[in-house]
Parts: C-alpha cells; sequence; structure tokens
C-alpha cells in the first residue's frame, strides 16, 4: 500500500447500534464484568495496554458501560474519555484498522498518525478527526469508521453484599447526592418497572449487608432464649414468641412488655396487650435488635 493510494467509495454508512443507558434488573443480573483484554490481546494492536481499575475498599466491581462489560452501549452522544475502547476501520485499508484503548491523557496511537487527542470528543467528531489528518497526509477521501466498543470511563460502581434493598446513589448537577431507595423482591420477583431505573455513568449501586440481629424472649414460653433473625427480614411479637414455643398455660396475655433500649442506653418499657393483638384489635409490632420480650406469668 502506498502512502498516496486513493480509495473510492460508494458505500452508504451503516448505522450505528444506539443502544439506551443499561437497566438496573440487567445491572443485578450481571454483577461479574466480561474478562478485561490482556496487554498481548490480539484485539489491541499499537495502543496503551487497558489498566486495571485499582481496587477500591468496599467496592465489588465497576462495570464498564459497554458490550464487554455485559452491559449496552452508551448513547453516540457520550464524549470520549480515558480508558474507552475505540474500534477504528478505514474502508478498504485493513492495514489502518485498529482496536485501541483511550489512555489517561486521553490520547490513542495510530499507524501514520502517532498520538491523537481524543479526550472528550464523540465518535463522530473522531471520525471527522481521523479523516481530516488522513486527507492532509496521505489519503483522499477517506472513509472511517469509530465504534466505541466500551465506555470504560464510565463505570458504574457496585457494592455487591446481601440484603432486601439496595440504594442508587447518583450525583445531582448542584454537587449533592441524590439517593434512591429500591427493594430488590419487588425488582427482581416482580418485575416493577418503575424501580428498573436506567443506571448513569458514576452511579453507586449499594446493597447494604444482611446481618443477623438477636432478639430474647424471657418470661412464661415453652423456650425462652434467644433468636436470631436477619436485619432485611425483621419479626413480629407473634412470631417472636411463636418461635419461642408459644405461651405457657400460666402467661398473662395482657401484661406482656417489649423492653427496648435507646442509642444513649436508656430503657423504654413498651406494654403489649397480646390477647388484643390475636383477635386483631391492636397491631402486631416489629421488633427491633436487642429487645427483649417479657412474658409475666398470671397468678390467677
Amino acid at each position: 500500500m502506498t502512502a498516496n493510494r486513493t480509495v473510492t467509495r460508494n458505500l452508504t454508512r451503516a448505522l450505528r447500534p444506539m443502544a439506551g443507558a443499561p437497566l438496573l434488573f440487567g445491572l443485578i443480573a450481571f454483577l461479574t464484568p466480561g474478562p478485561a483484554l490482556a496487554a498481548d490481546d490480539p484485539a489491541v494492536k499499537d495502543g496503551p495496554a487497558p489498566q486495571e481499575t485499582p481496587a477500591t475498599p468496599g467496592i465489588e466491581h465497576a462495570l464498564p458501560i459497554g458490550p464487554a462489560g455485559l452491559l449496552p452501549a452508551a448513547a453516540a452522544d457520550h464524549p470520549v474519555g480515558a480508558e474507552d475502547l475505540l474500534e477504528i476501520s478505514v474502508f478498504e485499508i485493513p492495514e489502518l484498522n485498529r482496536t485501541v484503548r483511550v489512555s489517561e491523557r486521553g490520547t490513542i496511537s495510530l499507524p501514520l498518525l502517532g498520538e491523537m487527542e481524543v479526550r472528550g470528543l464523540t465518535g463522530m467528531q473522531v471520525e471527522e478527526v481521523l479523516r481530516d489528518a488522513l486527507t492532509q497526509k496521505y489519503l483522499q477521501d477517506p472513509q472511517v469508521s469509530v465504534f466505541i466498543r466500551e465506555y470504560g470511563s464510565k463505570k458504574v460502581s457496585v457494592i455487591k453484599e446481601a440484603g432486601s434493598h439496595l440504594y442508587v446513589i447518583r450525583a445531582a448537577p448542584e454537587g449533592t447526592t441524590e439517593t434512591i431507595p429500591v427493594g430488590v423482591g419487588d425488582l427482581l420477583m416482580n418485575r416493577n418497572p418503575e424501580l428498573n431505573l436506567a443506571v448513569q455513568p458514576g452511579d453507586v449501586v449499594s446493597v447494604p449487608i444482611d446481618r443477623p440481629v438477636y432478639i430474647y424472649v424471657d418470661g412464661a414460653v415453652k423456650t425462652p432464649g434467644r433468636l436470631e433473625e436477619l436485619a432485611s427480614r425483621p419479626i413480629t411479637l407473634l412470631q417472636a414468641i411463636a418461635k419461642a414455643g408459644g405461651t405457657t398455660e400460666r402467661a398473662s396475655l395482657k401484661g406482656i412488655k417489649i423492653l427496648r433500649r435507646g442509642a444513649d442506653g436508656t430503657q423504654t418499657d413498651i406494654p403489649v396487650n397480646l390477647k388484643r393483638i390475636r383477635q386483631g384489635r391492636q397491631s402486631d409490632p416489629l421488633l427491633e435488635e436487642g429487645d427483649v420480650v417479657v412474658v409475666p406469668e398470671t397468678f390467677f
């Protein structure tokens, strides 16, 4: 191939895929990103080797938005940034075709053209820059195509732990952050479309850990002692007493108390009428971590 090779083109440019932002359901379903391209991978030629994302405490995955990360590519008007993976093709000149990773400086390295600044440009703008550079030095009317395979600069962080709720933490334009609660069961099991949020670059999806909590049942029950529950699945007074084997014949159903200790160490005694709860005349209270349910005996 000579430097002055003329390229004749009568092709209609194919439309690029225009996928929207990834949805929260897909993010939860695919927490493990695809394998990263190794430095010696043949798909990466003449460009900076991909760099591993530094480990962040508490962050299980930082998922790139793109096919390699099992998430749809972002819209074509998003600007290119560091770590993005670009697929560059020059029609009828396969020697110039390259898949390159944008460096931390926001540049790519190409044959004939050397290092070029692409940070902040859209895919179509990168095409124009490359087309102009090739036209000025080497080719007549080259047809350049740029496909952004992976938006590595626009990651979504996922804190992967167990729990019944997750929270989408999103930066607001004025510099503040917005926390959006999402019920995992309603999202995954019921497929609630209102909870299937479009995940945006920079979002942090946090699922609080599902830790054990302890509740104590004492007094006139058949098996008094400690109950171990999950924070995501709090139990009620009736459930706790049932787990303790139920009340004895001498239990005073009207004199039950829930002993609850506040953050300042003070104790609050909450009187409960179990008979009225069973009759549906009083709500069945949810128990909190550290609660002590005391079922007294009656002497009559």
